[in-house]
């Protein structure tokens, strides 16, 4: 079945995958104030940057974006999502869970219009690099399609944990990013078409995500339980960290 995004979620998931700005979000509209009084605080980057293959450094969030900072969002109008918290937890240590890649562009387009730093999310590659050291990189000892890896996370099964944790409770990389190897998937923003020639952000039907095993799911879905692209065993939460390429302030 094709999955076709409609023209308002295009337009956002590309602008916030692009960096830039985006002003009316699945058609409700917020003032643009760019970065000064009432902006957002400056996402909190990891100790170090990622030196990437290459020479490239990566800035990359500490922590996944918490319900606070989503709710941050939503408050401004910037996000149509409204996150609640949960029992045992405050806002400003939760991450935001329950994200879909739609959801995803909103807050990548508020938060860059708003703090007028050009965040966006990893790459595929940017990500499994950045999470070298806290994950096995053991080869996929059964399939390669990446739409096909669930099948083989049977063989692994039972090693992420899957209860939703606060901020911190993982491992930390060399560079002191936090919690890749947790509970939550993360969305990046490689395409995953299947067999279909090279398609756009604006027009991809489903996303990398990730976590312990490589994970594709469907631009809409929020919960992976019921939204994946094949069997086995499915993330346990669906959240986002943001990567920027440009030297945040004070780093």
């Amino acid at each position: 079945m094709t999955i076709t995004a409609r023209p308002l979620i295009r337009k956002t998931i590309a602008l916030a995958t692009l960096g830039l700005a985006a002003v009316a979000i699945f058609g409700a509209a917020f003032v643009s104030r760019g970065p000064g009084e009432n902006s957002p605080s400056l996402p909190r980057m990891a100790d170090a940057p990622v030196s990437l293959p290459g020479g490239r450094r990566l800035h990359v969030q500490k922590y996944e974006v918490t319900v606070a900072e989503w709710n941050a969002c939503h408050a401004a109008g910037g996000c149509t999502l409204q996150l609640r918290g949960r029992p045992g937890h405050t806002p400003q240590t939760l991450p935001a869970t329950g994200l879909s890649y739609a959801d995803v562009g909103e807050y990548l387009a508020w938060i860059t219009e708003s703090t007028g730093r050009a965040y966006r999310l990893p790459t595929a590659a940017e990500w499994s690099y950045m999470a070298r050291d806290v994950l096995h990189d053991d080869p996929d000892p059964i399939y390669t399609d990446p739409s096909l890896a669930w099948a083989s996370s049977y063989l692994v099964e039972g090693n992420a944990p899957r209860a939703l944790k606060a901020s911190g409770s993982f491992s930390t990389s060399a560079e002191g990013v936090a919690d890749l190897d947790g509970s939550v998937w993360e969305w990046t923003s490689d395409c995953y078409a299947g067999g279909a020639d090279e398609v756009g952000p604006d027009r991809c039907p489903a996303f990398y995500v990730g976590g312990e095993h490589v994970a594709v799911m469907s631009y809409l879905v929020r919960d992976p339980a019921r939204g994946g692209c094949a069997v086995g065993s499915p993330p346990a939460h669906l959240g986002m960290r943001l990567v920027t390429d440009r030297r945040p302030p004070g780093a």
